[in-house]
This record gives structure tokens, sequence and C-alpha cells, in this order.
């Protein structure tokens, strides 16, 4: 019953996200509300076909329905509970559902909150973000396995082992929030670019979108380097292993994506930049996903023999042929009204701040993929290990450190030497006097004490800004920084 029905509605659900799309392109184009209608309701019963597949692998794999292969597979009658749930990501059947899952409730989300809002823009949200569960519901239903994989039956019961493992206990969920939670800017700007609503409209509908999936990216790179210390026992909370840095890559051009929208919201700048960027994250994303998911990796975390690398690959062309091929055709909206006033500025200081973030990613990038290719066109194994990210990627954080206490202090527009004397001489002096004690107290490495150098300096400027802002509204309102508002 399970195998049936679960099959059936991966397949109904892909009928259903087509015809979500073609609808919303149709109402769009043709200005028919009844087509954009039907559209937002497609998007919700995807959602309620998807979450009605994801509660029944759960429901085998919680019960130990052995007669599927997917939970003969991935679960054991005496596993906890939770490890048993955890069986959902424990495959890659199970983790590309539960992917689509996300993506159909985030798409939901935005149907529900910004249809009435922001009507020029939404159907082509929902095209975009529908698109994205059309390669994903076509992955379940032909890339996969023929016949949805999870909901196969098995051939014959295997024997089972007495008690379960953990080894599902690895974060991927605050990981696919993080992941998926970026294809939501990614639909708006598209659809801004398809639209020609270039406009600041879509920063300003997705900034908390951007931050929410910054912050589930960054805990599951954390939760994930303190894992791999704790149940690896690598020694280290970050060894440069190429599915660590498939997450990092995203995190970075995204961190720049967060800070370069400021300065568009706020100069009128940098509207090219920003697209570009949202397109690199959210592609960063996929191709994570690929390095993870094609088998083509050496890794503990990545899924061996994955059959979809292809499918990846031919996704990411299309999206970057999409998003690139487009922009020529907007030419003229995306010109940048504003421009810098001075070198020495915030705004610079972002701007600079952004390219130290792309080089590390580009560096990262590099040296993950680079033994990929050496392998595929000489057919020799090369290895790029640690030393080649420290060496590279060190000195660009330690310049990313010190931007970080750096752009804060900087007037926007223009910064006078008053301005630059007065915000900058308490910070280094703390800075100094930070490296001077840890001098004392031991340090001599050049590179250690320059490290340090920029962490004072950047957390004297955190607390600096902060003093000035609290005597600002004590002066103000009269009132201490605890009092309420």
């Amino acid at each position: 019953m399970i195998s049936t029905l679960g099959g059936f509605t991966i397949f109904l659900a892909l009928g259903v996200t087509l015809y979500a799309v073609a609808a919303a392109i149709g109402g769009a184009r043709t200005n028919r509300e009844d087509w954009l209608a039907s559209s937002r309701n497609a998007v919700l019963v995807h959602f309620c076909l998807v979450t009605l597949a994801i509660f029944l692998l759960e429901y085998a794999l919680v019960t130990s329905d052995f007669s599927l292969r997917y939970v003969a597979n991935n679960s054991t009658r005496g596993s906890l509970t939770r490890y048993k749930i955890a069986g959902l990501w424990g495959s890659l059947e199970g983790s590309i559902l539960l992917w689509e899952w996300l993506q159909a409730l985030f798409a939901a989300l935005v149907v529900a909150r910004y249809n009435d809002r922001h009507r020029e823009l939404m159907p082509y949200v929902q095209a975009v973000l529908q698109g994205i569960s059309v390669f994903f519901l076509a992955l379940m239903a032909f890339g996969v396995n023929p016949s949805p994989g999870y909901f196969r039956s098995a051939r014959r019961p295997r024997p089972e082992p007495a008690a379960g493992s953990d080894r599902h206990a690895h974060p991927p969920l605050l990981l696919y929030l993080g992941y998926v939670g970026f294809s939501v800017p990614f639909a708006f700007a598209m659809a801004a670019l398809i639209s020609g609503r270039l406009s600041e409209e879509w920063l300003t509908i997705t900034r908390r979108w951007t931050v929410v999936a910054w912050l589930f990216l960054t805990g599951g790179i954390f939760y994930g380097g303190w894992w791999s210390y704790r149940t690896l026992g690598w020694g280290g909370y970050w060894a440069w292993d190429p599915v660590e840095n498939a997450s990092f890559m995203p995190w970075l051009t995204g961190t720049a994506f967060i800070h370069s929208v400021m300065i568009q919201e706020r100069k009128r700048m940098l509207k090219v930049w920003n697209l570009i960027l949202v397109t690199l994250t959210f592609s960063l994303v996929i191709f994570g996903t690929f390095l993870t998911r094609s088998g083509i990796l050496g890794s503990v975390h990545a899924f061996a023999d994955g059959p979809v690398g292809a499918m990846f690959l031919g996704f990411l062309a299309l999206v970057l042929l999409f998003s690139f091929g487009s922009s020529p055709t907007a030419s003229d909206r995306l010109k940048g009204r504003g421009e810098l006033d001075s070198v020495v500025s915030r705004e610079s200081a972002f701007l600079l701040n952004n390219l130290v973030l792309v080089g590390i990613c580009f560096t990262v990038f590099l040296g993950t993929l680079f033994p990929l290719l050496a392998e595929a066109l000489r057919g020799t194994k090369i290895s790029v290990g640690t030393p080649y990210f420290n060496r590279v990627s060190g000195p660009l954080g330690m310049a990313l450190v010190l931007l970080m206490g750096i752009g804060p202090l900087i007037a926007w527009g223009r910064a006078s030497l008053d301005n630059l004397r007065r915000n900058f001489l308490k910070p280094l002096l703390a800075a100094v006097a930070g490296v001077a004690l840890v001098y004392v107290l031991g340090v001599r490495d050049t590179q250690a004490l320059l490290a340090f150098l920029c962490c004072f300096f950047a957390l004297g400027a955190i607390v600096f800004e902060f003093a000035v802002a609290t005597r600002t509204r004590a002066r103000t309102t009269g009132r201490a920084c605890w009092a309420p508002s």
C-alpha cells in the first residue's frame, strides 16, 4: 500500500508542479487572474503531496516496515526512534525527498505571505521556485531510481542487526534549510530580472529570507565541525574536506551578498553585482550538492556512487544560462544611479570586503575542483590538502577580520581625517596592547601575532561602536542602554 501510494504521489506532484509553472507564466503574460489563482492553488497542492510522501516514508521508517527497500537499507528494528526518523536523510533518495519537501514548504510560505503585496513579481517567483521543484521531483521520479527508490519493495528480507547505530547523527537538516532558503532570494532576483522591476523592491522583500538562510547554513557548518571533532575524532573542527568546502563556498558568497545589499539600498549601486552574487550563491548550492551526490568525491560526508551527477550538472548549466542569459535584455535597467563618493568610505570598505570573500571562495573552489580536473584530464590522482588552503586562505581571512573592524568605523559617503582619527585611535591602541600582551605571554610566530592584531582591532572596533551608540542614546533620550524604549 505504502509503496504504491508513495510512488504515485511523487509522479502526481511532478505533474501538479509542471502545471503551476505553466499557469504562472501564462497568467502573467496574458494577465489572466484565474490562471494565476490556479497556479497559487497548485503550489499549495504540491506542498501537500510532497508532505504526504515524506509522511509515508517516515511512517515506514518508524514502524520498521522492511518491505520497503529504503527502510531495509537505512534502519533497524532496534534503532532509537530519533535514529529511525533521521534515516530519512540517511541515503541519497531520502535526502533528495527532504530537500524537495523544504523547497515545497518555502514556496508555499512565499505564496501565502507575498502574493497580495507584490503581484507583478509573484507569478515569476512562483515559476522559478516551482521550476526548481520540477528538477528535484524529476530527479526522484526518473534519476535516483525508476519508480521512486524509497518506495520500491525490498526483493527479500535482510538479516537485522541487534541494535541501531548513530551514523545518521550528522546535522544535514540545518544545512538543507540554509541551502533551500537561498532559493527564495534567487527566485525573487530572477523574477525582478524577467519582469524588469530591478529597483530595490526584491532586495527589501528577501532581506530576512537571506539572513535566515545564512544563519541556518552557518549553524549547519558549526554543528558539522563539532560533529567531525566529537564523532569522527579528526582532532580539529575543520579539515578542508571537499564536502565541508561545498557548504563553505555558498556561505562566503551569501555573506558577501548580505553586505552588498546594504550598499544598493543606501547608494543605489551594485545592481549587477548583487544579481551575480545571489546567482553564484544558489549555483554553488547546486554545485555542492552535485559534489556530495555524484559519487566523484571520496569523503565521509558524501553519498557514494550517486547516479544523479549528470542531472545536477545539467541543472546547474541551465541555472547559469538562464540567469546570465537574461541579464543583457535588462542592461539599461541594471545601471546604478549612485557612485562612490570617495575611496575612503564605508561603501569602499564593504566593496573590498566583498572582493575578499569572493577571493576566498575562488581559492576554495580551485583547491576543491583541481584534483577532480587533474584526474579527469591526466588520469593521475593529485591531492590538494590542508597546507594549500591554510596558506592561501589565511592571509585573506586576516584581511577579512581587519575589514570587519574598519567598515563600521568609516562614515558613509566621504570620511574626513577627523572622523578617521577619532574612530580608529582607540581600537588601534587596544589592538597594539592586545598583541603586546600575547607577545609577553609567549606568542612569537609572526603570522599568529598578525592574526591577533586583526582580531583585537575588530573586537576593539565593536566595543568602541557599542560605546558610542550607548552614549548617543543616553544623551538624546536620557535613558541608559538597558532601559526599555
